[in-house]
């Protein structure tokens, strides 16, 4: 348990969070709720086509855009045949899947937990702190493997080296879940989201392109940013909590022994492997990109937009799928994991089976996303809320602030950046693009805001797996428990992640390299 707040004081914030556990877990399922956006975008239509909604283009002021009546004979047609055409041209979809066959191989064989224990193993016990939340915010790029295998390690090395466990959780789920958009490498996340900025900025500028490294620059800063934030916040105002007696209670109730931490000769072996193969496939795919005449170099034609773009950058998700399924092959063969070809693709098939829920959410969100689109609401109610920006006088700063606190708000009921970002992308982007704001600064703001209060988000699914491993030490504890501490690390990313925002737009910094 923690000193300082009063058992009155827990008891309420735990009353609070199970009313937003019980309100939030009694809205429809994902693709319930798609199913009811896209039946509001067809009434919206209907109600906008019949007063006769319209909006001067933004890009030729000699026309006017007009709301399309999608209950009408030919937009019901169109609705039908086009349905399979949506669903395939949802554009996370395909980033999804393809990434995740690559990320299955690497994380049912064992080749991550066996990483970060390595990681771990090697570093000061001084620098533990820091390092354990930097391995958290960069563990996006392996999806959510970061929830199960990293907290229950932190608290052990923690627990090794005398120091509270839930202190190193706590860390631990700070980095993955608060810093879940920053990472030192691009990862699946960046082409999802990139794919449908640049998807909603076309409603208003055709050639738009957004790449997937529109955000690289402040995502590659943010990572160090957030990891000196965290140590911060550990050992001013989580830590000191803990008294002696209780750091040695909860490491008995623990029973950690320093080998659980150790790696095993099979896990040093695949990792070994699991290198080499790391940098054979990464030179090559770097002499690919870099060297004249290359097959990554030059541009090629994006088709969904007929506009050029690197190479490099339109094969990243295939690039990420190499990555992470040769090391993750080569480690599985090391240690046993892999005795044959079938052993590959039912590992694949294992992770495309856990993405089921996924595709019928995809299937949903694609009508409702070419709904909207097809019906001119998107473009009318964003030149309409860019007028309105605008007759309000708020500068850039003000308005990142907003849609970051925003989206905080939202994350507390959608946890799913993919899903919030499919409907608000299409009405925030081009909506502040025709009040001036870039897609790539709106994107930015976004992801600040979706990855800030995921520590403490009661429809986070991964709050469950955290608060067994909490468990583990303190029988008692319960989310109050787990709000008390992690909010502050979510209150102090919320706010000094907002600022260093606004200042890196303030002083013009470019948002990539």
């Amino acid at each position: 348990m923690f000193d300082g707040p009063s058992t009155a004081h827990s008891t309420k914030l735990t009353r609070a969070l199970q009313y937003v556990e019980r309100v939030g877990n009694r809205l429809p399922d994902p693709a319930t709720l798609f199913v009811g956006i896209g039946v509001l975008v067809l009434l919206c239509s209907w109600i906008g086509s019949t007063l006769h909604w319209s909006v001067t283009d933004p890009r030729d002021a000699s026309k006017q855009i007009l709301v399309d009546n999608l209950l009408d004979a030919d937009s019901v047609r169109w609705m039908f045949t086009s349905a399979l055409k949506n669903f395939l041209d949802f554009p996370p979809l395909a980033i999804v899947l393809v990434a995740m066959l690559g990320i299955g191989v690497a994380e049912r064989t064992g080749l991550f937990p066996a990483l970060l224990k390595l990681l771990v193993r090697l570093t000061p016990a001084r620098f533990i702190t820091p390092v354990i939340i930097f391995i958290g915010v960069n563990s996006s790029a392996a999806a959510d493997s970061g929830y199960v295998v990293l907290p229950p390690l932190a608290a052990g090395v923690f627990a090794i080296i005398g120091r509270s466990p839930l202190v190193g959780i706590a860390a631990a789920v700070f980095g993955i879940a608060a810093g879940f958009s920053a990472n030192i490498a691009i990862t699946s996340l960046d082409p999802l989201l990139s794919g449908l900025t640049e998807q909603a900025a076309q409603t208003i500028d055709p050639t738009a392109v957004v790449a997937p490294t529109a955000n690289y620059a402040f995502m590659f800063a943010s990572t160090f940013f957030l990891t000196a934030l965290g140590w911060f916040v550990t050992a001013k105002f989580v830590e000191p909590r803990f008294s002696a007696e209780r750091i040695a209670a909860q490491i008995a109730q623990g029973g950690i022994l320093e080998s659980h931490a150790n790696l095993s000769a099979g896990e040093r072996r695949g990792l070994l492997a699991a290198l080499v193969a790391f940098v054979v496939v990464g030179s090559a795919l770097l002499s690919m990109a870099l060297i004249e005449g290359g097959p990554l170099t030059g541009v090629v034609t994006r088709h969904a937009t007929n506009t050029l773009v690197p190479a490099w950058s339109e094969a990243l998700v295939p690039i990420i799928f190499v990555m992470f399924l040769v090391p993750g092959v080569a480690y599985g063969v090391a240690v046993g994991e892999i005795r044959s070809d079938r052993a590959v693709t039912e590992r694949m098939g294992q992770s495309i089976s856990s993405m089921g829920t996924y595709i019928v959410i995809a299937f949903f969100a694609g009508q409702a996303i070419a709904w909207f689109r097809q019906s001119n609401l998107s473009v009318v109610m964003s030149v309409e809320g860019a007028e309105i920006i605008r007759s309000m006088g708020l500068g850039q700063s003000v308005m990142i602030v907003a849609i970051i606190w925003g989206v905080a708000v939202l994350d507390l009921f959608l946890s799913s950046a993919s899903a919030k970002w499919t409907f608000l992308a299409p009405v925030l982007v081009p909506m502040l693009a025709t009040a001036g704001m870039q897609p790539d600064l709106v994107q930015a703001a976004y992801r600040v805001g979706d990855s800030c209060v995921n520590p403490i988000a009661p429809l986070n699914a991964y709050l469950v797996i955290i608060l067994v491993v909490i468990r583990r030490y303190d029988k008692s504890a319960g989310l109050g428990t787990l709000f008390a501490l992690l909010a502050p690390y979510s209150l102090a990313a919320l706010v000094a992640w907002s600022a260093l925002l606004v200042a890196w737009n303030a002083l013009g910094i470019p948002l990539a390299f």
